[in-house]
C-alpha cells in the first residue's frame, strides 16, 4: 500500500485575517456582463507598475473575463482587512469609469447569459472547463472567500467539522443570487447550488485525523481528479501552504460594509472554535447529512430559514439562533477589536439580505436593469 505524501500545515503566529472579494463587471449602459478584464488589467499594470497583464498582488484575474477580485495581505483585524481592499477598490473603480464598467457585487448577475462569457488565459482555466464542460461554463457566479489563520494543523480538522454547524447562519446572511438568466429562481442562493455542481466542490469530507486528509489528497491525485491541492474546492478548507482555514460559503457582498460585518462573523466562530479546543473542549459536530440539509435550506430559504440545530434535530429560525449567537460571540470579538462589525450582522438581518434587497427592487420596478444599478450603487 502506497504511504501517502506528508502535507505540512505551515501553523500562523496567530488568527491573522486574509480576504477575497470577487467583482463582476458591468457595462455601463447595458447592465450586462462585460468581458473588459484585458483592459481592466491593462490599465492595472499602467498605473501599479506591473507587468503581463496579471494584476497585483492584491487584485487577481480569474476563471472569467468579466471579473476581477481583490485580495488582501495577512490582516490582523477586520479593519485592517476592509481598509487593504479599499485601496484596491480605489483603483479598480477608476480604471473601470475610464473603460466604461461598474463593479457589481453579488453570488449571481440577473440576466447575464453564460454563453456570452470568455474564459481568462491560462491552462488551469482551460483545463478546468474541458473536464467540467457544461457545467465549468455556467458558473458565473462570485463569492467572498476568508482565511482564519491556525497555529497547529491538528487543530483544523476539528474546528471545520464543527463549523459546519454555522454554515446555514453564514449563507443566510450573505445570500446575494435569487436570479439566474433573466428568471427568479426561488432560492436565495442559487450559487451555492450551482457551485456544489463541480467535483471537487461543495461541503468537506469530516475527516478525523490529518492522515486522513492526507489520503484522501493521495487518492485524488493518483486517480487524476486534481493535480494541486488548491483545486479542491470545498466550501470550508484547509489552506496548508497559509496556515489558514479558508472559509469559501458565502455569496458575493455589494459593499465593505456588509463584508466587514460577514467576516467579523467567521473570525469570531473560527477563533471561538479555536480557543476552545485549546482549552481542552471536545468541540461539537453535527451528522453530515444534516449539514447537507441546513445547507439547502439556508440557500433556499434564507434569513427565514428554518435550522437543523444538533443530533436530536431540534430546530430553529436560523435569525433567532443568530441573535444568540452574535451575543454569545461579544467578547470574542472585543477581544478581535471587530465588536462594531460584527454586530453589523443584526443590520443585515433587519434591513434584509442581498437577495431579499434584490427581490423588492424587481418586485417594485419589474426591470432586471434596475436590480443591477441597485448592487451596483451599494458599493462603498
Amino acid at each position: 500500500m502506497t504511504i501517502p505524501a506528508e502535507i505540512v500545515f505551515n501553523g500562523s503566529a496567530g488568527p491573522t485575517l486574509g480576504v477575497e472579494w470577487e467583482l463582476a463587471l458591468v457595462d455601463k449602459t447595458t447592465r450586462d456582463l462585460r468581458n473588459a478584464a484585458d483592459d481592466l488589467f491593462r490599465l492595472i499594470d499602467v498605473r501599479t507598475g506591473c507587468d503581463g497583464g496579471k494584476g497585483t498582488g492584491k487584485i487577481h484575474r480569474e476563471l472569467l473575463r468579466n471579473t476581477v477580485e481583490l485580495v488582501t495581505g495577512i490582516c490582523h483585524t477586520v479593519g485592517e482587512a476592509m481598509d487593504d481592499l479599499g485601496g484596491s477598490l480605489e483603483i479598480v473603480r477608476e480604471i473601470g469609469d475610464e473603460i466604461g464598467v461598474d463593479l457589481f457585487g453579488a453570488g449571481t448577475h440577473p440576466f447575464a447569459e453564460w454563453s456570452a462569457q470568455q474564459l481568462s488565459e491560462g491552462h488551469r482555466y482551460a483545463e478546468l472547463i474541458e473536464r467540467t464542460q457544461w457545467w465549468g461554463r455556467q458558473m458565473l457566479i462570485w463569492g467572498v472567500h476568508v482565511h482564519v489563520g491556525i497555529d497547529d494543523g491538528r487543530k483544523v480538522l476539528p474546528i471545520i467539522s464543527s463549523l459546519l454547524k454555522y454554515y446555514p447562519h453564514l449563507l443566510a446572511v450573505s445570500a446575494s443570487s435569487p436570479m439566474w438568466v433573466g428568471r427568479s429562481t426561488g432560492y436565495a442562493s442559487n450559487r451555492a447550488m450551482m457551485f456544489q455542481q463541480l467535483p471537487t466542490a461543495g461541503l468537506p469530507f469530516q475527516f478525523q485525523q490529518w492522515s486522513e486528509f492526507e489520503h484522501f489528497i493521495h487518492d485524488q491525485k493518483k486517480t487524476g481528479i486534481i493535480d494541486h491541492l488548491n483545486e479542491v474546492r470545498w466550501d470550508i478548507r484547509p489552506s496548508p501552504h497559509l496556515g489558514t482555514i479558508e472559509v469559501r460559503v458565502c455569496d458575493g457582498v455589494s459593499n465593505r460594509r456588509e463584508l466587514a460585518s460577514i467576516v467579523a462573523l467567521t473570525h469570531c466562530l473560527i477563533v471561538d472554535l479555536d480557543r476552545r479546543l485549546t482549552a481542552g473542549e471536545t468541540l461539537p459536530h453535527m451528522a453530515p447529512w444534516l449539514v447537507q440539509e441546513n445547507k439547502w435550506r439556508a440557500a433556499r430559504y434564507g434569513l427565514d430559514a428554518i435550522i437543523i440545530q444538533d443530533a436530536d434535530c431540534s430546530e430553529r429560525l436560523v435569525t433567532d439562533d443568530l441573535a444568540d449567537l452574535l451575543v454569545r460571540l461579544e467578547p470574542v470579538a472585543a477581544s478581535l477589536g471587530c465588536l462594531e462589525e460584527l454586530g453589523g450582522i443584526a443590520d443585515i438581518i433587519a434591513g434584509g439580505a442581498s437577495y431579499q434587497r434584490q427581490q423588492r427592487v424587481f418586485a417594485e420596478t419589474g426591470d432586471l436593469n434596475a436590480v443591477v444599478d441597485s448592487v451596483v450603487n451599494e458599493l462603498s
